[in-house]
């Protein structure tokens, strides 16, 4: 596995691509938000370890252009800025998980093994289907009305997770189990904002409604 860190403090990333090293994966370090956008758009990556605040360009702004070219490489920012406000803006922008500054080794370790699960392949020829949503989880495509849907890593496990009980109302607390770290805060509203960005991609344009709001509950996949 092939993990790009952008980094500016370095100390903090030898630190972090020796650790990772030992842990047999290979890290590429770009000090600057400039030279870690270039390797993130001409270089095949399983992870992108993104620091927010970075010389030349933010890493929001690397996020974007990422996401712009690949929708599917996971994206962890770590970053000092660690309000609900912040964490949200990092989601909104494409991010697949989020870790404060300072931090635990053996969590950025457990968060990147995670992921990596996460945006794996999976078991050959899974396909699942609703209405007119089709998800191929071995090419890790999704479509509605054979129009392809540019999902991020963490939103095409919630879809997934959807499509896998259609009908069925899903808590909040489920959806965490399933998609989060064990450190998520449930009392956030992290979810729903998360949520909302899936439900834009999936519903927009078409007149058909299939994910739903259970008030106080949760959420549905169901044709309405």
């Amino acid at each position: 596995m092939h993990i790009l860190l952008v980094e500016d403090d370095p100390r903090l990333s030898a630190l972090i691509k020796r650790g990772l090293e030992e842990e047999q994966l290979t890290v590429t370090v770009a000090a600057d938000g400039e030279r870690g956008q270039e390797l993130a758009l001409t270089q095949p990556f399983d992870l992108v370890i993104l620091d927010v605040i970075l010389p030349h360009r933010s890493g929001l702004e690397v996020l974007a252009a990422i996401r712009v070219q690949d929708a599917r490489v996971p994206v962890l920012l770590l970053t000092a800025l660690g309000t609900t406000t912040d964490k949200l803006q990092g989601f909104g922008n494409g991010a697949d998980d989020y870790l404060v500054k300072p931090f635990d080794f053996a969590e950025l370790v457990a968060r990147v093994g995670a992921l990596m699960r996460r945006g794996g392949t999976q078991p050959h020829g899974t396909r699942l289907a609703f209405a007119d949503v089709l998800m191929d989880t071995t090419s890790r495509t999704v479509t509605r009305a054979g129009q392809p849907l540019r999902l991020t890593t963490r939103e095409f496990g919630l879809l997934e997770l959807l499509l896998r009980h259609p009908g069925r109302v899903l808590s909040r607390g489920e959806i965490a189990e399933h998609g989060w770290d064990e450190s998520f805060d449930a009392g956030s509203n992290v979810i729903d904002v998360y949520v909302s960005y899936l439900r834009k991609k999936v519903d927009h344009g078409f007149p058909t409604k299939l994910i739903h709001t259970v008030t106080g509950v949760g959420y549905v996949l169901r044709q309405e």
